[in-house]
């Protein structure tokens, strides 16, 4: 059978390279990879790509930047000859960028069956992009790989058969258990002894004059308690020196490699972040995770791991920071499943589901 992977950010590379090496354990099974170049920084992809052990793509739609419907229509336009061309038994898109939604839609008016994995996440605020992607995606897809149960009761409760739904766990999760001795062996490079990791990326954050405004104050206010170590999304960047706002007192970086956030992340105090990915990969590790959002698409990190939700304001922030610098951060434990081992399971039912002869 021909499997085609669908990618196009960063995010995506840490969830197919477990699946790609599974799968290509299993007798009969070929595999096309695409990057659809939704993340157009070149660089940075290749040191994911190579990190991860992903081969090189056999096809990179090249698509850039642009509004979410031009992207997708972007995509959806360069991967129908692809797929075309291809004809693979099955798709598998990964978590919820707007290449997961337009690869479905290319798949499913082609009648091509679809995998998605990561399925079953949901934060139920439809204002997010990503929230229409997920449930967009789930209805179209075939089978539906979900990382914890919460996942599958959503799934459930909007209709999907029982018979398409298959709780894998996480496939993140099985990037981060391979690769962690790896990342605690680079060498600390003058790093703080104790510090709080930072990212922000999401719109609502950054797009915002004041909520970042107030954001960036709080993390000031946190550097004269903790040093802060800011990795920071080129447009989070862009947004800052468009508002004229000083930073000169937090250790903002470029985007680092994968294994060195990491590493990063496994030697913090704290993370203080609005990604997703990463209030799963604390709750992993044990770090405290204080999430810079309303709601989260992650609910088994808060209700299991030892992610906060802190909004956008400063005070909640403060209040969960203090708690952290006096020994009494949240404690978690890890989900279900979150084993290093999901991708084994996500194969083993591709080739139950899906095998046939290669054509």
């Amino acid at each position: 059978m021909k499997v085609l992977h669908v990618v196009g950010a960063r995010p995506n590379f840490m969830k197919v390279a477990p699946v790609l090496k599974a799968l290509a354990t299993r007798a009969g099974v070929v595999q096309v990879l695409i990057h659809t170049g939704q993340h157009y920084d070149r660089s940075m992809s290749d040191i994911f790509l190579d990190q991860l052990g992903i081969p090189e793509p056999d096809v990179n739609l090249a698509v850039g930047s642009g509004t979410h419907a031009r992207q997708t229509a972007e995509i959806m336009t360069r991967l129908e000859p692809v797929l075309t061309e291809q004809k693979p038994e099955l798709v598998v898109v990964y978590g919820d960028v707007n290449s997961t939604l337009a690869a479905s839609l290319v798949a499913a008016k082609l009648g091509i069956r679809i995998g998605h994995v990561e399925a079953g996440l949901r934060s139920f605020d439809r204002t997010m992009p990503e929230e229409i992607n997920r449930l967009l995606t789930d209805q179209l897809a075939d089978v539906l790989f979900t990382p914890s149960a919460d996942g599958a009761a959503n799934l459930r409760k909007e209709g999907i058969p029982l018979e398409k739904i298959f709780l894998t766990g996480n496939v993140m999760i099985d990037s981060l258990v391979r690769l962690l001795p790896a990342a605690r062996a680079l060498p600390a490079n003058g790093w703080p002894e104790r510090y709080a990791l930072v990212t922000l990326h999401r719109p609502a954050n950054v797009d915002d004059d004041g909520t970042l405004k107030e954001i960036l104050s709080a993390l000031i206010e946190v550097n004269d308690q903790l040093n802060v170590v800011f990795p920071a999304h080129p447009r989070t960047r862009r947004r800052i020196a468009e508002l004229g706002l000083h930073t000169k007192s937090l250790r903002v970086l470029d985007p680092v490699p994968y294994l060195e956030f990491l590493a990063l992340q496994s030697r913090a105090t704290v993370v203080i972040t609005d990604s997703g990915g990463i209030q799963e990969e604390t709750t992993y590790l044990g770090v405290p995770c204080l999430t810079v959002r309303n709601n989260t698409e992650r609910p088994v990190t808060v209700t299991m791991g030892t992610n906060v939700l802190v909004g956008r304001g400063p005070e909640s922030l403060r209040t969960e920071l203090s708690l952290v610098l006096s020994g009494k951060a949240k404690r978690g434990t890890v989900p279900p499943l979150w084993d290093g081992r999901a991708a084994e399971r996500i194969a083993d039912i591709i080739v139950g589901q899906f095998s046939n002869p290669v054509c």
